[in-house]
């Protein structure tokens, strides 16, 4: 398997790259479904490849050693493993279509920075709401609406959170709009109140408006009796260590 450096990622790309485009994946994972919406947008024709993630895939293992984790994009028989460089390794090679990440340096560091946010605070606090209960489950809730305050705070004036147009940061956030929902009925918490969050609530109904979203939908029920197991499974885990 051939590792590619930094410089082989963010190289930019010329000409026909379409190729051979498979994505590993799984519908209960936000950090997949962000890189199928980016295909989408794009217009990459590519094949999925369906994983288990209780019972993972020779291939999975093969072209993502180090994490053993969905998603992977694998380009020519190339693996780009990690959602966020996976994002901008699409963005910069089909570039012919509307960009996902803006021109302007500083601009792209600002969206970079909020994409970590999002990924090392907003959305682990709000898992860690999913799967805890009692007091525990109360501070991670807390925890998470002030994050969402924040995130809240993003979207003043703006349609979406890069302006007019769906975005890099509206696909990094998108879990919000498709998964927290299914987090709050599957662990009774409250986290997403219109009017605490009236920004974020017109955002969501916004992006699950747009079409290429809208054909990417994870089933309803089936995320329902997904995360269900997934809340009984990490409970019964972290009461097993204690």
């Amino acid at each position: 398997m051939k590792l590619m450096s930094y410089n082989e990622v963010f190289r930019p790309r010329k000409g026909k790259e379409m190729g051979e485009v498979k994505l590993f994946w799984t519908w209960s994972s936000p950090y997949a479904q962000r890189i199928a919406w980016a295909l989408k947008l794009k217009g990459v024709e590519y094949e999925t490849m369906y994983e288990d993630l209780g019972n993972k895939s020779c291939l999975l293992l093969q072209y993502n050693p180090i994490h053993k984790k969905v998603p992977v994009l694998l380009h020519n028989e190339t693996p780009i493993c990690e959602s966020l460089v996976i994002l901008e390794y699409v963005d910069e090679t089909w570039n012919s279509t509307a960009r996902l990440l803006p021109n302007n340096p500083l601009a792209r560091a600002n969206v970079r920075f909020w994409a970590k946010f999002n990924d090392d605070q907003v959305l682990p606090s709000a898992f860690q709401a999913y799967v805890t209960q009692g007091a525990e489950q109360e501070k991670a809730k807390e925890l998470t609406l002030e994050k969402l305050g924040i995130v809240e705070k993003q979207l003043i004036g703006k349609k979406f959170f890069g302006g007019e147009t769906v975005g890099f940061l509206d696909l990094v956030f998108g879990w919000i709009a498709v998964y927290l929902e299914i987090v709050e009925e599957t662990s009774s918490v409250k986290l997403l109140d219109k009017e605490r969050f009236p920004l974020i609530t017109a955002w969501t109904e916004n992006f699950s408006q747009v079409p290429v979203v809208a054909e990417t939908w994870p089933d309803r029920e089936k995320l329902i009796s997904k995360y269900r197991y997934m809340r009984q499974y990490f409970m019964s885990t972290a009461a097993a260590s204690h």
